[in-house]
């Protein structure tokens, strides 16, 4: 027997509670983990609460991330014993995820633990963490550097953007972080921002085209937001694109693109390739220290990930809460 949250379909919505569980429920896959941390998520937090229909089948344990031991296996790459991370692949969403004391996957899924790292610290990077130094990478790989100036980071107190930071801080950027908590500037600064600006400068319509402030940007938010992060950026910069917490919507001009030569770069990682996957991490084993990962991190247990789920979506929590799943 093993814990888990279970979501169930009810006639008035989700059913959500902590769920005492046989290892024969577990669903198909080649792989067994005993799972030690998990994480809760902005994703994780809108399929507990039910406000968006992120579930793709009922029953679910949700949980897009997970790390922990391997404890069977009939895939060729993991054996008994081996430390392992997942992010994403649709786990919590179609496949049954890491809020739970155990889980059975498809070997594909995952990447070894990075030594440097212990589970709950990979857990307080998490998806968000291995989002952000996708998002960092792809800003690298377009060839913006430190000497063009700063990199602006919306939602700044979130998981994406707090590891964000840290992470352009430590290539050498400057960095502008936007939040709509004024209360959070010492901890941004604390991370490495450079630049503290109000969330409110961009998240209202604003002109097609306005002063150059950036070299480019990470964004979290979307819609306004992003549209103005663009307006915003350099000639030749670039805005790294992954999340959504303003809008789905893009309200804006094409003016920054052709007519600067900005570029929009769109940051998926809940499919991203194996290669990929293994450079964000690298990244993060490399240049984020253990300091910042405490900043960023707390614990809870898996039992009040359910009402912290509700907590999460009115954007009153700070970095990243890490689920002790045997706690």
């Amino acid at each position: 027997m093993f814990s888990a949250i279970l979501i169930e379909k009810g006639d008035a919505g989700p059913q959500v509670a902590l769920t005492e569980l046989d290892d024969t429920a577990l669903p198909a896959g080649d792989v067994t983990v005993t799972v030690e941390y998990s994480t809760l998520n902005y994703k994780d937090a809108l399929a507990i609460t039910g406000k968006s229909p992120v579930v793709r089948k009922f029953p679910m344990v949700p949980g897009i991330d997970l790390a922990g031991v391997v404890t069977a296996s009939d895939h060729a790459d993991w054996s008994i014993g081996d430390a392992v991370v997942l992010n994403g692949w649709g786990v919590g969403e179609s496949h049954w995820g890491g809020l739970s004391q155990r889980a059975r996957l498809n070997g594909d899924w995952l990447v070894p633990r990075p030594a440097e790292f212990s589970a709950r610290q990979a857990m307080a990077i998490g998806t968000a963490g291995y989002t952000a130094s996708l998002c960092v990478d792809a800003l690298l790989a377009h060839g913006i550097t430190p000497d063009q100036g700063e990199v602006l980071v919306t939602g700044a107190t979130g998981g994406v953007g707090s590891v964000a930071i840290a992470l352009l801080s430590k290539a050498g950027f400057g960095v502008a972080a936007a939040t709509g908590k004024p209360g959070e500037a010492a901890y941004l600064k604390g991370l490495g921002a450079s630049t503290i600006i109000d969330r409110a400068e961009l998240t209202a319509a604003g002109k097609p085209l306005q002063k150059e402030r950036w070299a480019g940007a990470i964004d979290t938010l979307g819609s306004h937001a992003l549209v103005n992060a663009a307006a915003q950026t350099r000639y030749g910069g670039a805005v790294a694109a992954c999340g959504l917490a303003q809008g789905m919507d893009l309200p804006g001009s094409v003016a920054p693109l052709i007519l600067r030569g900005v570029a929009l770069l769109g940051v998926d990682s809940v499919m991203a390739p194996k290669p990929r996957r293994l450079d964000a991490w690298a990244r993060l084993a490399r240049d984020l220290d253990a300091d910042a990962i405490d900043a960023i991190a707390r614990d809870i247990t898996l039992g009040a990930a359910i009402d912290a789920a509700g907590t999460l979506i009115d954007g009153t929590v700070r970095g990243r809460l890490v689920v002790d799943v045997n706690n």
